[in-house]
């Protein structure tokens, strides 16, 4: 009898461990939090987009980040037929979406001007092209919705010749007003990405705007990278943002030059942001974003998750 109950013991124990590595596959584990990894499809603008999922689900990831922009997701083009299609393969692949990245938009150019990877933009000084990135992003956010995202990421844009800081908060502050509307009633969170160089460029700036807006909608898409390019400390950014981060944009960088590179190959404190993390209890994912590494991006997507797993 005691030899019978062993074994059903055993059984169930392997059961059991079976059964918690498929649960947690792609995903780190932060005391009663689970910190899920995915990897941004921006890495893989030289493939389609089904073939960018099934090659991230392949290197082990829980999740994906989508670039909703040209070769991937670009709002203008979608049909239902290839929403319906992007739905399917996610499903089939066990594949969640980490964040729908609506930060640049290539597609819109037909002669790109000198200033591309944010325009048009919340606060460009031209009213058409606030128009359509506020179009842009509408439309985003429906896709977001269609395939199962809980979030999407968007940049306040730069301040260029004729939007100086004091009118571009007025214009930014309008232009949010229908976007969050909007995201709202479809039950979607919107993420600002602080990036170098833009109207919202620090961290201490996104919780202020976070105060402004009032909304429970607005928050973060909070990049450790450009943090680190900006001389912020990195767990004092997620301790300030806490439970208005929607998603985490993971990479490492070489001191403070801003270049994407594979977690474990620059200087950032791995160590100091799981810590940060575990504090806030953060239980979203971490989408690995290396738009640096398209020539290789197979290769990317599996040194990442070998490093970010074995890490944390």
């Amino acid at each position: 009898m005691v030899s019978h109950e062993r074994n059903l013991a055993a059984a169930a124990n392997l059961l059991l461990r079976r059964w918690l590595q498929q649960t947690y596959n792609g995903t780190v584990q932060l005391g009663r939090h689970q910190m899920k990894l995915a990897f941004s499809t921006n890495a893989f603008t030289r493939f389609s987009l089904i073939e960018a999922l099934r090659a991230i689900k392949a290197a082990g990831y829980a999740g994906v980040e989508i670039l909703a922009d040209v070769p991937h997701a670009w709002p203008e083009t979608l049909d239902e037929r290839q929403v319906s299609e992007i739905r399917r393969e996610l499903e089939k692949l066990n594949l969640a979406v980490s964040n729908v990245n609506a930060n640049c938009s290539f597609g819109y150019w037909k002669d790109a001007p000198p200033e591309a990877y944010f325009e048009p933009s919340l606060i460009s000084p031209n009213a058409k092209h606030r128009a359509d990135r506020t179009r842009l992003i509408l439309k985003t956010l429906d896709f977001a919705k269609a395939v199962g995202a809980g979030n999407i990421s968007i940049t306040s844009g730069k301040c260029l010749g004729g939007m100086p800081p004091i009118p571009a908060a007025r214009q930014f502050a309008e232009s949010m007003k229908p976007i969050l509307d909007r995201a709202d009633s479809l039950g979607i969170n919107v993420g600002i990405e602080c990036e170098p160089g833009l109207f919202l460029e620090w961290a201490e700036e996104l919780k202020d705007w976070i105060g402004r807006l009032n909304s429970p909608r607005f928050g973060a898409n909070l990049d450790i990278g450009h943090s680190q390019v900006m001389g912020e400390n990195i767990p004092q950014c997620v301790r300030l943002l806490g439970d208005r981060i929607w998603n985490l944009h993971v990479e490492d960088i070489p001191g403070r030059k801003h270049y994407h590179m594979i977690p474990g190959e620059g200087t950032m404190d791995w160590g100091g942001l799981r810590d940060a993390l575990k504090g806030i209890g953060y239980g979203r994912f971490l989408s690995v974003e290396l738009y640096t590494h398209t020539e290789r991006p197979h290769e990317a997507a599996e040194k990442s998750f070998a490093f970010l797993k074995k890490y944390f």
